[in-house]
């Protein structure tokens, strides 16, 4: 069993389960299990489930049982710290989600908010503290990204973070300054902050912990190195990350103006890594970016973030 997290532990880059979807709208077990062992063997610091990326909203309960059985078995036996996502639009079905994470003692659980109505500060207290309940003494992190219908200020991070002791991270957008002061003087060191995958290294030098991050779809060995760089080398870090935002502004963004979900803006990232055979499928009724749009982007990246895709093995090199 791996150790449950605390807010001075829950550090880094975690990558996401992708989910390989095959025609028939069924996941494909066998490709997630490559693709998880290639992620194991990447160097980050952490694999967690059921984030956007990872379509949690789409899962049946079989389907989120056998993924999480699969995941805690193979990051349990690689000694590496994983996280599960037990995130439901529904209150009450996230509630039974939790405890059947729990059952499998991960290294913390993610949870949503219930998000059908936005909820009040103290709904979301009551919210948070119900499902520490159901959590069973392992930790929480609460997860709270921008298409959240009930967003969490600073100021509501820092009540959480003194009622609920068992919460101990938050994946939020970040923001500007101003923000990461507010959320200093809020949270005071007892919540781990986690933000874009993409904006780690200006995030860990306004005080970020870490990211669950996209730039691990596009690269789990190159976003851990790119960590590794940001906490001994951050000017250079930040140089990166400007040419790496510089490809998202460009080739990237116009996806997501074009109406492509974030799930498939992650899967077009997993392809133009080519690191592993998950593809570019969403599930219904979501579009999802077409395989032949995937080696120009491909070129455009190696150009760009050229250091990403360093020490890839041929199978990892767009092979797939």
């Amino acid at each position: 069993m791996v150790r449950p997290l605390t807010a001075s532990t829950l550090r880094g880059v975690w990558a996401t389960a992708l989910l390989p979807i095959r025609d028939d709208e069924t996941i494909d077990f066998d490709r997630l299990a490559t693709a998880l062992d290639r992620v194991l063997a990447s160097g980050v610091h952490g694999v967690y489930t059921n984030g956007t990326a990872g379509e949690f909203h789409t899962l049946t309960d079989a389907e989120y049982d056998r993924l999480h059985e699969l995941v805690a078995q193979r990051c349990a036996a690689a000694g590496v710290p994983f996280q599960l996502g037990a995130g439901h639009p529904s209150g009450q079905l996230s509630l039974q989600r939790i405890a059947r994470a729990a059952a499998l003692r991960p290294s913390a659980i993610q949870v949503v908010l219930p998000d059908w109505l936005p909820l009040g500060p103290d709904e979301v207290l009551a919210a948070v503290a119900r499902m520490a309940e159901v959590a069973d003494g392992v930790p929480l992190v609460l997860y709270n990204p921008p298409c959240a219908k009930t967003q969490v200020p600073p100021e509501l991070h820092g009540r959480l973070a003194a009622e609920v002791p068992a919460l101990i991270g938050v994946k939020v957008p970040g923001g500007d300054d101003d923000w990461y002061r507010r959320m200093a003087d809020a949270v005071g060191g007892r919540l781990a902050i986690f933000v874009a995958g993409h904006t780690l290294a200006s995030g860990y030098a306004r005080g970020a912990a870490g990211a669950y991050s996209n730039v691990a779809c596009l690269s789990p060995s190159g976003a851990a190195r790119w960590y590794a760089q940001i906490t001994t080398d951050l000017a250079a870090a930040l140089a990166f990350e400007r040419r790496l935002r510089g490809f998202l502004d460009t080739r990237i963004a116009p996806l997501a103006r074009a109406g492509y979900s974030d799930p498939a803006l992650d899967k077009a990232l997993g392809a133009i890594g080519g690191w592993a055979p998950i593809g570019t499928r969403v599930r219904w009724p979501h579009r999802w970016v077409p395989e032949e749009r995937i080696p120009a982007l491909r070129a455009a990246a190696r150009e760009a973030v050229p250091e990403l895709f360093c020490g890839l093995t041929p199978a990892e090199h767009g092979s797939w």
